[in-house]
């Protein structure tokens, strides 16, 4: 498809503006897992399609949910559904959902688990996530910004060395201690075709970029620096190369320390701030940087919905006014969320804003 220049774009979609350089006020507004089991819509399309890499690989219905927030709430952003671990499923490794346990993969052990993995290999589903977003970019309303994402490196890493989510990340922090020879190779490799995917989706339509680094926030400093930061910045001189009218969001949740070092050295356009970052960091962050910046409100306090979630809302917009700010949550938006809650933020935040 042809390229239209980002400021071309920003004049039609309001969320792009604080990427030129410009604050939005009340300022747009998405949030993470946005097309989610919190909606009935969501449940009913989701038991259509059987298992949940099915509902990811299935275009009109990926479409379909992504689209239901947008209908319902009118958010500045869609975006793209689908999950991490198409990636290493892409790459030929076995990935499987258990209901109510999450993802099971077979871990990788040793050398002969990651040579099993072919980069070779990803183009068939990499082009069915692309479909989708070609039929995204057809059917959202023209003033609707999409998001295409990927999981960085070492977050998706952690899942293929560990077999499954853990609390600390045990396995692939293990690996890259004893045995760095193995863990780097996976770690290129998934710059690689993480690149690639995200190139996909720039071409099949996405405006924005976001790179989620979920267990960033496990690692030590000099760790962190090796694993998160430096494949960070790869991905993002390499998508630069080839699409530099495209922003890219980071998302190191969990290292709020290390946030204003992540954003200078990886050169990312903005930074998502999860629950933990106080707001007076945000603000500190966004001063530092001069990069738009992305949070923080607690998941859990849109469930809790009521008199305390306006109040929290009347306190981050009053801090981060006259900002490059996007509202959004701190982390996904949880199951458990009634939706009536959502209609109430999204009201408060563009009443107050």
């Amino acid at each position: 498809m042809s390229f239209e220049p980002l400021a071309q774009r920003a004049n039609r979609r309001r969320f792009l503006k604080p990427f030129t350089g410009e604050a939005q006020w009340p300022p747009p507004m998405w949030l993470m897992r946005q097309a989610g089991r919190y909606l009935p819509e969501y449940r009913q399309v989701r038991a259509k399609a059987g298992g949940f890499l099915s509902l990811c690989y299935t275009p009109e219905l990926a479409a379909e949910v992504t689209l239901q927030p947008i209908r319902r709430y009118g958010f500045d952003a869609s975006i793209l559904f689908s999950d991490i671990l198409v990636v290493p499923d892409a790459l030929g490794q076995e990935v499987r959902f258990v209901e109510g346990e999450g993802p099971r993969l077979d871990p990788i052990e040793d050398v002969g688990g990651l040579t099993r993995l072919k980069a070779s290999r990803t183009g068939e589903k990499f082009s069915i996530v692309a479909e989708t977003v070609t039929r995204l970019r057809q059917d959202l309303p023209d003033d609707t910004a999409l998001i295409g994402f990927c999981g960085a490196p070492w977050t998706v890493a952690t899942y293929m060395v560990g077999g499954r989510g853990s609390p600390d990340q045990a396995a692939a922090r293990l690996m890259a201690y004893r045995e760095p020879q193995l863990f780097g190779p996976l770690i290129q490799l998934l710059v690689d075709v993480s690149v690639d995917y995200l190139s996909l989706q720039v071409e099949a339509g996405a405006d924005v970029l976001q790179i989620f680094d979920s267990w960033a926030g496990s690692l030590p400093e000099d760790q962190f620096a090796r694993w998160v930061t430096e494949p960070t910045r790869v991905m993002v001189e390499r998508l630069r190369r080839k699409h530099p009218e495209i922003p890219i969001l980071g998302f190191p949740r969990g290292a709020d320390q290390l946030s204003a070092t992540f954003v200078r050295e990886t050169g990312v356009d903005g930074v998502s701030c999860n629950t933990a970052m106080p707001v007076s960091g945000m603000v500190k962050l966004a001063e530092e940087t001069g990069r738009v910046v992305q949070g923080n409100l607690d998941p859990l306090l849109l469930v809790a919905g009521g008199g305390q979630l306006d109040i929290r809302v009347t306190e981050i917009l009053a801090a981060m006014k006259g900002r490059k700010f996007i509202f959004n949550l701190g982390h996904g938006i949880l199951q458990t969320t009634p939706p009536e809650n959502v209609a109430r933020l999204v009201e408060a935040v563009r009443r107050d804003g």
